[in-house]
């Protein structure tokens, strides 16, 4: 294996004792280089809700209106996953991972340049989630392809996941109450680059070390049963970008106690942007837990009940956030976000046992076209549950997605008890 030394000691102080004692050297370098593109990935995904209303301002236009001009970014987010899967599988990892980070870098300061004209910001929040889909395909294969114990290595990597749902809105929310939502994109910018300095301390391994999992097998019953979980996959992702694009400016509209009762104690006024965006971040640090949690759940139990447990807990949640406001808003959302994220695991998982090792980035391509890209219809149901029925509709409509999800997660375990467990 290559070097360990020093370098290996100084990564195995970041991972949990639990995981660093079984990873070794290589494999701490590819969960390092991964977890940090999987943070960013997130961070550029969820920084748009963060400045929603800052911009709908700033151009005068209507909040669904804006909301609308980041439909393309988190369509192609998905929708190029499949093309980034299959150069991963046959130009590796590494250049790629490259690309993405130099890429969301530049398109970051083409948004701050262009914000004040809607096509033009659109255009490059369009680039943005062009490269920020290099990620899942690539970084999430490559765990799959290097790492032993892979239930907890996806559970550890989706953390940082879910770190960057939390710096996304809580640093954009900080630099845009300082110097504006311009400044805010110029911050994500350095933030992605920061990546290339990162690959250039900790070289990925190439070609990957070993495959370790047989091609799924089953014939036919295999290729069905990816089918129906690449249709979970959407319908998660659909409630995924619903979810993330609508929960700070959902806070900030429907927590005007915890505003009002903050200002008053401290007797200053609070920008509702700024306490919403921290507010986000709280949920989604609950949401990293459950990633956490859910991948020693997916390797003490069976990943498919898992899975479905996860989602099943989704459903009250959603339809109670329809009606509450204040304190009982945070506490569901934090439950939500909690099991919403915390199912990643298990989903990842799910695909790698599923589909042939040599063409897992392709297969997770798959299945980041489903979860994000299509699932990025989500966005738009959001934007006409809001026009047509108001912004307290949206999470019940949701949850009603999640209802129709938990079905086919059964359909799933129903067609993989017809022949032996991956």
């Amino acid at each position: 294996m290559c070097s360990g030394g020093v370098r290996g000691d100084r990564l195995g102080r970041i991972f949990p004792e639990e995981v660093a004692s079984t990873v070794n050297a290589v494999e701490r370098r590819v969960l390092a280089v991964s977890s940090f593109g999987h943070l960013v990935s997130h961070y550029n995904m969820v920084a748009f809700p963060a400045v929603v209303l800052p911009v709908a301002a700033m151009l005068n236009m209507e909040m669904a209106a804006v909301v609308g001009l980041s439909f393309w970014m988190y369509f192609l987010f998905g929708a190029t996953a499949l093309p980034w899967g299959i150069l991963g599988d046959r130009w590796g990892g590494k250049p790629l991972l490259l690309l993405q980070f130099a890429g969301t870098g530049l398109c970051g300061f083409a948004a701050a340049y262009y914000m004040d004209n809607p096509s033009a910001f659109a255009a490059a929040l369009a680039g943005i989630g062009i490269f920020s889909g290099i990620y899942h395909p690539i970084g999430v294969g490559l765990v799959s392809k290097h790492i032993e114990r892979i239930s907890v290595a996806m559970g550890y990597n989706a953390v940082f996941g879910g770190l960057g749902l939390v710096l996304g809105p809580l640093g954009t929310g900080i630099v845009n109450w300082i110097s504006g939502p311009q400044a805010a994109y110029v911050f994500l910018a350095l933030f992605n680059f920061a990546g290339l300095l990162l690959m250039a301390v900790l070289p990925l391994p190439a070609p990957p070390v070993r495959e370790k999992r047989a091609a799924a097998s089953g014939g036919a019953g295999a290729l069905t049963a990816f089918i129906v979980l690449i249709s979970a996959n959407m319908l998660a992702g659909i409630a995924y970008s619903g979810a993330t694009v609508i929960l700070t400016p959902y806070l900030e509209l429907r927590s005007g106690g915890i505003f009002q009762a903050l200002s008053s104690a401290l007797g200053v006024h609070i920008s509702g942007n700024l306490l919403a965006a921290v507010l986000s971040s709280a949920v989604y640090i609950l949401g990293m837990a459950g990633q956490y949690i859910g991948g020693f759940v997916g390797e003490r139990h069976d990943t498919r009940y898992t899975y479905l447990a996860f989602h099943l807990a989704c459903i009250p949640a959603a339809f109670l956030m329809g009606i509450a406001s204040n304190q009982p808003l945070v506490g569901l959302a934090m439950f939500y976000m909690f099991f919403m994220l915390g199912m990643q695991p298990a989903e990842n998982t799910l695909v790698a046992q599923l589909s042939p090792p040599g063409l897992h980035h392709s297969a997770f391509g798959l299945k980041f076209i489903a979860t994000f890209g299509m699932g990025s219809l989500g966005v738009k149901l959001v934007q006409w549950v809001e026009s047509s029925w108001g912004v307290g509709a949206v999470f019940p409509v949701l949850g009603a997605v999640s209802v129709i999800l938990v079905l086919s997660i059964l359909v799933l375990i129903w067609q993989t008890n017809r022949r032996p467990a991956s």
